[in-house]
């Protein structure tokens, strides 16, 4: 899974952590207005987000925003409109009777955006040298491991253009895992074959964030030309992209794709009102001055419904300890270890306020970690548990436990420690902020201290997946139709399983870490839920999954915003949906101004 920062694209084959916000052109001199003045005029679409990529290579991303839907496609493509599967680098498919083997036909005359072709040469050396090589970290493992024995497909090449792929059993969610990203043999094989001086692959310091943005070789809709750190990155169309209109035309319609990079969703707001930015990703603190001035700013606002990722607290579970210490506060790790110490702060937060006030009524309380336009989905209607607030059982649940309160009507345990604990975020997110300043006044009301801190995101990311320096975060995941998606927050050793996380390949290890029983009853259903394929059978698994999440909480939801966003009216083509935001679809998006 992905972290989740209100984004109105889809990134979410696997599930990553979402960290911002399309926003605007930060001040006049970055006005991407001036690119027309250079050459002759060239259609363009520009929106912009809050922080720079962290990388250019895909197997190595584990977060959105990311370049990565602009320039890269798999096998299939999902219609974030419908949910269903439509061929891409595949122009068809073929399975065995018994679902194990899958052979893909790829279409005639592929090529990278280089013009080198793209054979079945190269869908086999991204999934055997590349997703399933043990020495490369890559969260795609985990949305493909296979059953108890976490075994990947065997991949093999029938011809240039027919790839086998065989399962070990059934596995349901198969197909939407080769939406995956196809990436080049000719330009990446080299940087697996070689080591570094420290014996690691080349390729874990392949095409980062310092390599000129020109020399990566794509197969999607863009490519990318210049990359100015904390400005933008300008992409124009891959003129190899293998998709035509009815009438032969060459896509994306669009020549030119800029994606500005500002620091403040203030200055998105302004920039996109002046006119500078084609599309604004809106938080409800946004919206009514927007909705104002829609028909005098010729843009349209859409609105997807309840966006389909999450936002939740959690606290670190990890009981382990490295090099003799321990990742958490032994004392706090017990608060933090407690059901009915995480129960308590769910009934102690307030998230019908939080709704009102800081998502101005344009959201929905959350309860479940998988998407409501999931078929898989379980409702409160349907029986999940959900935690209104009610922090009188808030504090019996805290006294039941063995807490207790002193004069102060602070919270103490047993042995008098008084309760209190950070609780990190993303800086620059304003909704996000005024969340976690929110949780901090509703947990005082139970004597609890939060120490809130917004961090910058590069700081965030270092704590959360390397060094598990931290007590609670504030963020959300993306989400989807299929739950298999987030089989890497599920996962007892998935790569985004951040409540109780793993060390990474490459840190110093972990001892004495512990899985609890309900966390390895989450992982094994996850596997069943995968293997099953009568579809009444999943949804009774994964719905079970659910109420297993809703009591032990290892993330205590709140509220899911109303995916929205606003688009100027000379951009046609846009399919919004709460699936896939704005973009998803930009290959046959036009621009009408010219």
């Amino acid at each position: 899974m992905k972290y989740n920062f209100i984004f109105p694209v889809n990134w979410r084959i696997p599930l990553v952590v979402l960290l911002t916000l399309f926003s605007a052109i930060t001040v006049v001199s970055c006005n991407p207005a001036h690119y027309k003045s250079q050459a002759a005029p060239v259609s363009q679409l520009v929106v912009s987000t809050l922080s720079d990529p962290k990388t250019f290579n895909y197997a190595l991303s584990s977060e959105s925003p990311n370049v990565f839907s602009f320039i890269y496609e798999g096998l299939v493509s999902e219609n974030e409109v419908t949910g269903k599967l439509e061929p891409a680098l595949a122009e068809s498919w073929q399975i065995s009777p018994n679902k194990q083997q899958i052979v893909f036909t790829l279409r005639e005359n592929l090529k990278w955006s280089d013009g080198k072709p793209l054979t079945a040469e190269d869908v086999v050396f991204s999934y055997n040298e590349v997703y399933f090589n043990k020495e490369i970290p890559t969260i795609v493992k985990d949305v493909v491991k296979i059953g108890e024995s976490d075994k990947f497909p065997r991949v093999r090449k029938l011809s240039d253009r027919q790839i086998e792929f065989t399962l070990p059993e059934p596995f349901a969610p198969f197909f939407r895992t080769t939406a995956t990203p196809i990436l080049p043999a000719h330009a990446l094989r080299q940087f697996l074959t070689t080591k570094d001086s420290q014996g690691k692959p080349r390729f874990l310091a392949t095409w980062g964030t310092n390599t000129n943005p020109a020399d990566i070789i794509c197969n999607g809709p863009y490519r990318m030309v210049n990359y100015a750190t904390s400005e933008r990155i300008v992409f124009e169309r891959n003129p190899y992209y293998w998709r035509k209109d009815s009438q032969g035309n060459p896509m994306p319609y669009i020549e030119r794709f800029i994606w500005e990079i500002v620091e403040s969703t203030d200055t998105s707001l302004l920039q996109f009102r002046s006119g500078s930015l084609d599309a604004l990703g809106i938080t409800p603190d946004y919206f009514a001055l927007l909705k104002r001035g829609e028909k005098q700013g010729k843009y349209t606002i859409y609105n997807g419904g309840p966006a389909s990722g999450t936002s939740f607290i959690a606290f670190n579970l990890n009981k382990g300890q490295r090099n003799g210490k321990p990742l958490v506060n032994p004392i706090k790790s017990r608060w933090f270890n407690t059901v009915a110490f995480r129960q308590a702060v769910a009934y102690a937060i307030d998230r019908e306020t939080m709704n009102n006030n800081i998502f101005q009524g344009l959201g929905e309380l959350q309860n479940s970690p998988i998407s409501v336009q999931s078929p898989y989905y379980l409702s409160p209607k349907a029986g999940l548990k959900v935690y209104g607030y009610n922090p009188e059982k808030a504090k019996q649940l805290l006294l039941t436990a063995g807490f207790k309160y002193n004069d102060k009507n602070q919270l103490l345990d047993a042995d008098d420690n008084w309760v209190r604990f950070s609780m990190i975020t993303n800086a620059g997110n304003k909704i996000r902020e005024a969340m976690g300043s929110q949780i901090k006044r509703d947990l005082s009301k139970i004597g609890i201290q939060v120490d809130f801190a917004p961090l910058a995101f590069n700081t965030l990311l270092e704590k959360l997946n390397n060094t598990i320096d931290w007590e609670c975060y504030l963020l959300g995941f993306t989400g989807g139709i299929e739950p298999n998606d987030g089989a890497n927050v599920w996962s007892v050793n998935g790569s985004s399983h951040r409540f109780n996380q793993p060390a990474k390949r490459g840190t110093t290890p972990i001892s004495g870490r512990e899985i609890a029983d309900w966390e390895a009853e989450i992982h094994r259903l996850y596997i069943k839920g995968a293997q099953e394929l009568d579809e009444n059978k999943r949804k009774a698994i994964y719905a079970e999954t659910q109420q297993i999440t809703q009591e032990h909480l290892p993330f205590i939801y709140l509220v899911n915003p109303l995916a929205m966003s606003a688009v100027r009216n000379h951009i046609k083509g846009i399919k919004y949906s709460a699936l896939g935001g704005t973009l998803w679809n930009i290959y046959e998006i036009m621009n009408d101004e010219l």
